[in-house]
């Protein structure tokens, strides 16, 4: 190892002493350490050779006493544990236990920090499963309202049904007596009977009643069932519940007659949840078939889409959203699923890939409802009352419609992606056109919210060309209205129900429409003549109806666990 004698140094201090003005010192210095008789060539100091002597020491020492405490994680720490006074006044072993004492504290202090960020990040994750807990309660809570009205109209009916049959007993009674007391008035007794109105009702129930032999109910499910779809291109029907499933029916020619229906072997179980089933976080809430029916999505409370094969295999799990999918839709090409969501947002996704292609973060309430123009723009529904058009790589929407003044809960294309069609719980319902920023048509007849559209399968783009397009809405009001949207007037009211109506599908060939109420019926109206021609009464209210391709079967999904399928023959 290199030294430094006694003569250099005392030459390295003259010089500083000598630099820094210290003119009496250095004399004094050079005088008693004989710096004038030594051999060093002052020619070959650089200034300030002292400063930089102690330094190199200084920075020696540290990094010694730094090198040989670290452990092979520790080598990127850095060395500024050291004090100047530390590395001077003690040796190497106290500095090194210096050293691990501030790393100790160092690594504690991380720790905390760590902590609070993970404190800091639980809090806000609470925070916003609060805001969308809250955002969703209103939703569950409508659908529990709607439940309870139910219940209570079914107690109200049963007591003025037992009124009913009173009167009519108390009735025939007294036509009895009448009849022993004059017998030729036999005849004016049987041409006297109920009110008009009640005659029609009668009637009409009896002639168009679907008889239970035409009439399938599938059973299984163990909580509500909120969704149904049949595939595009076969005898499958896919239904989604509150009990964390979903499944898909194989509906057979030879079983459509069958009354109650239970065979395990006809029906596949999704579950979205392993174990125990009714978890309410994994409640299914929308599903969707794509456009080859080899696909299912599944949209949950959980925030999650599925995609499920035909033999029910679960195939994708996309996760991104933080709260509930609300709804969710396949393009026409099939290679986007869209959903919307609790959390405002709405994402498109690359099947192909498995993974999010973009996210649209522009509403500022939930997101109730999407539906696609065509295979790259869509539209999405909010409770912000706002209806937006996007397209898949533009960051901002392409159009933005603002004029609704409550929840807007359903959007819907006509079928050649012309026109818009919007319903909202200011209980107005409204087309819309890209041409324009206002509204086309402003349609007001109902007088309670409208909680959902539907276009006709007529007109331009369809396969009935020559027929007239009709949008029908449904609401609250126990009505559903029909629209020409060319001129934006009423065409027909259908008075048929005596709850909210949840649910319209209109017949492939557009001459029928199928409607589903909190009041346990399906009324199927011939939109020709204006009235009910059938009509089925099941055991709970129903949340959505629809129609097989063919137009022969109608399913439809109840508050009570089943799902019904209805032979239709006209």
């Amino acid at each position: 190892m290199t030294s430094i004698t006694s003569v250099e140094l005392n030459y390295l201090v003259f010089r500083y002493l000598q630099e820094s003005g210290f003119t009496h010192s250095a004399f004094a210095l050079g005088y008693e350490g004989g710096i004038n008789k030594c051999t060093i060539d002052g020619n070959m100091i650089p200034p300030g050779a002292l400063i930089t002597f102690v330094q190199k020491g200084l920075q020696y020492l540290e990094m010694e006493a730094n090198l040989t405490c670290q452990s092979d994680a520790d080598v990127d720490e850095d060395f500024s544990f050291l004090q100047p006074l530390d590395l001077i006044t003690k040796d190497v072993n106290e500095l090194q236990q210096i050293i691990k004492e501030k790393k100790k504290n160092l690594h504690k202090d991380r720790e905390k920090e760590k902590e609070k960020e993970k404190d800091k990040d639980r809090d806000k994750d609470k925070e916003f499963e609060r805001e969308h807990e809250r955002e969703c309660a209103r939703v569950r809570e409508k659908e529990r309202h709607e439940r309870e009205k139910e219940k209570e109209k079914d107690r109200e009916r049963l007591e003025s049904e037992k009124e009913r049959d009173k009167q009519l007993e108390d009735n025939s009674d007294r036509r009895m007596v009448t009849d022993a007391e004059d017998k030729h008035e036999e005849n004016e007794f049987f041409e006297v009977g109920p009110e008009p109105m009640d005659i029609s009702i009668t009637s009409t129930s009896q002639t168009c009643e679907i008889p239970s032999s035409d009439v399938m109910i599938l059973e299984g499910h163990t909580s509500e069932v909120c969704a149904c779809a049949w595939s595009p291109i076969g005898p499958l029907l896919a239904s989604g519940s509150g009990d964390s499933t979903a499944r898909i029916w194989t509906i057979t020619e030879g079983t459509s007659r069958s009354g109650v229906h239970n065979d395990s072997l006809n029906v596949l179980v999704l579950k979205h949840v392993k174990g125990r089933t009714n978890e309410k976080s994994k409640d299914v809430t929308t599903l969707d078939w794509n456009g080859e029916g080899t696909l299912l999505a599944t949209g949950s409370y959980d925030g999650q889409a599925r995609i499920w094969s035909t033999d029910g295999e679960l195939k994708t799990t996309l996760s991104k959203h933080k709260g509930p999918i609300f709804t969710l839709k396949w393009n026409k090409k099939g290679d986007y699923l869209l959903t919307g969501s609790c959390d405002k947002t709405a994402i498109v996704w690359d099947v192909r890939a498995e993974e999010w292609k973009q996210q649209f973060e522009f509403h500022s309430g939930p997101t109730l409802d999407v539906d696609w123009r065509n295979n790259v723009s869509f539209a999405t529904s909010s409770t912000d009352n706002m209806i937006y058009v996007c397209k898949v790589g533009e960051t901002r929407p392409i159009k933005s419609f603002a004029g609704h003044q409550g929840e807007v809960n359903c959007v819907k294309w006509d079928p050649t992606g012309s026109l818009l069609a919007s319903c909202s719980d200011d209980i107005s319902a409204k087309i819309w056109s890209m041409k324009q920023d206002k509204y086309a048509h402003d349609l007001r007849e109902h007088s309670k919210e409208i909680y959902t559209i539907r276009w006709s399968p007529t007109g331009p783009g369809t396969n009935n060309p020559n027929q007239q397009l009709v949008l029908a809405s449904a609401s609250f009001d126990s009505t559903v209205k029909l629209w020409d949207v060319e001129f934006g007037k009423l065409l027909s009211s259908l008075n048929g129900h005596r709850e909210p109506v949840y649910s319209v599908a209109f017949s492939p060939n557009g001459e029928y429409l199928a409607s589903g109420s909190l009041d346990r019926c399906i009324n199927i109206w011939s939109l020709k003549e204006g009235k009910i021609v059938k009509t089925y009464t099941g055991n709970g209210g129903i949340f959505e109806v629809c129609w097989n391709k063919e137009g022969d079967k109608i399913a439809a999904c109840f508050a009570n666990n089943t799902v019904c399928v209805l032979d239709f023959r006209m």
